[in-house]
């Protein structure tokens, strides 16, 4: 039987794969596994119950997978917290702010409206290590836990719980936004409520795009995976910059006042020498994963600082950032992670500081992501072979051999088998679009060669 949980948490389609039955006994089998521990137990010395943090996004599955989930966690002697429709960095913060054993959001980040999900937060906000999401899906074939009278959980509404986060967010601020005008898309999702107001609280003149959740329309066409509706906004507001949101906000991308993209890895650049020239970079360090464009790495050392790079996934740039005490990470996708505010990728956060280095350097967006130089990438997925076979395969080492030595400093070369379908991932990144795309279809065709059935 497949793992239950993924990459982030237990995803699928709502009433299909992620049942209300399925939300019932994770919610209860989390009570027994998160309701434990040092936090928990002291709790219940002193006579009161585990407390859980419980968020969603706006999608309409959210409203019964999170009834479910309350259920689950009250019938099983835990009390929760409600807060409603607000971002994923949103609940991790208030889990550590309220000083909650544990939390709960339902959200399928960027997926379409028909998929939702359920990932739990550990006390302090932090994602689960894939030991305890064991303990979990091993607890749904267990007894559960099943409290009576006083024993039992309550549900209360999460009443301040917005504002506990815009305060938050507003304080990482080193300075105003007074003069930058930013359109915001809000991907008809969880940062509809927050982001406009947080950046607005800020100083900043503010047009607002996607804020309009009606349950069925997140991401569609709009977000962090679509950008062109936000670059043709950016065009016909002039306005100097815009920031695109996923669904639960914990990405953030950005355009400059052209309708350029600006991607994850040009912010973190962006970010880093910001943060080392204020020493603020922990260790003089940047973590990304293997996807991280070749410039990044190429930058990072022109201005003396070292990139870590990990697996490709957040929790392995979290789980880099926390062993090693670094302060800045994420993806090329636009998670990053700034570890001395927030225990996850934060879309809003970064979007915040995104625009304060705007104003502390008087600079545009475009200037300021000159300090990377982006190398065309291209990727190819090859399906439908025997992607286990990948590792040993001596004619395709030595096809990567010879087209690594013949881009040599300037492209690089990466074959990632999927770890869920039959599949190898293709990545080549070369000093010109037409070297990297050659490069790639001749690797690809080796590969399917190679592994085919």
């Amino acid at each position: 039987m497949p793992r239950l949980f993924g990459t982030d948490g237990v995803r699928g389609l709502a009433n299909s794969d992620l049942t209300v039955e399925l939300a019932l006994g994770l919610a209860q089998s989390a009570a027994v596994v998160l309701g434990k521990g040092r936090h928990a137990d002291g709790r219940r010395a002193s006579g009161r119950r585990p407390v859980a943090v419980l968020a969603r996004d706006p999608r309409v599955s959210g409203e019964f997978i999170g009834a479910a989930v309350a259920a689950g966690l009250a019938s099983s002697g835990v009390d929760i917290y409600d807060a409603g429709v607000i971002p994923t960095p949103a609940a991790a913060f208030l889990v550590a702010d309220f000083k909650a054993d544990f939390g709960v959001m339902i959200s399928a980040s960027h997926n379409p409206a028909p998929d939702n999900g359920i990932k739990f937060f550990a006390v302090g906000g932090t994602k689960l290590p894939d030991i305890v999401e064991d303990r979990i899906e091993a607890a749904l074939a267990q007894k559960k836990l099943a409290p009576t009278g006083v024993e039992v959980g309550r549900i209360r509404r999460f009443a301040d719980a917005e504002d506990r986060y815009v305060v938050h967010l507003l304080s990482t601020l080193p300075q105003r936004l007074d003069g930058i005008h930013v359109v915001l898309d809000c991907a008809h999702g969880a940062a509809a409520g927050v982001s406009p107001q947080v950046f607005t609280d800020a100083g900043a003149t503010v047009t607002v795009i996607g804020a309009d959740p009606d349950g069925y329309n997140i991401n569609d066409g709009v977000g962090s995976t679509y950008l062109d509706q936000l670059s043709a906004a950016v065009l016909e507001h002039g306005a100097d910059v815009g920031i695109a949101h996923d669904g639960d906000a914990d990405r953030c991308l950005a355009v400059d006042r052209d309708g350029n993209v600006v991607d994850g890895d040009q912010i973190m650049a962006i970010l880093a020498v910001s943060m080392k020239e204020r020493g603020l970079l922990a260790h003089d360090t940047l973590v990304a994963t293997v996807m991280s464009n070749l410039g990044l790495k190429l930058a990072m050392a022109e201005h003396g600082i070292s990139l870590v790079q990990t697996a490709v996934g957040d929790r392995y740039v979290l789980e880099a950032l926390n062993e090693h005490g670094y302060s800045l990470g994420g993806e090329q996708s636009g998670h990053v992670i700034m570890s001395d505010h927030a225990t996850t990728g934060d879309g809003i956060l970064t979007g915040l500081q995104l625009l304060a280095e705007m104003a502390r350097t008087g600079k545009t967006l475009a200037e300021l992501a000159a300090v990377m130089t982006v190398f065309p990438q291209v990727m190819i997925n090859v399906k439908g072979i025997d992607h286990h076979g990948l590792k040993d395969n001596q004619v395709i080492a030595e096809a990567v051999r010879v087209a690594e030595s013949e881009l040599g400093e300037t492209g690089r070369v990466l074959l990632r088998p999927s770890g869920t379908e039959p599949m190898v991932r293709v990545m080549v990144e070369a000093s010109d679009q037409a070297t990297a795309d050659a490069t790639a279809h001749r690797l690809a065709e080796i590969v399917r060669e190679q592994l085919k059935h």
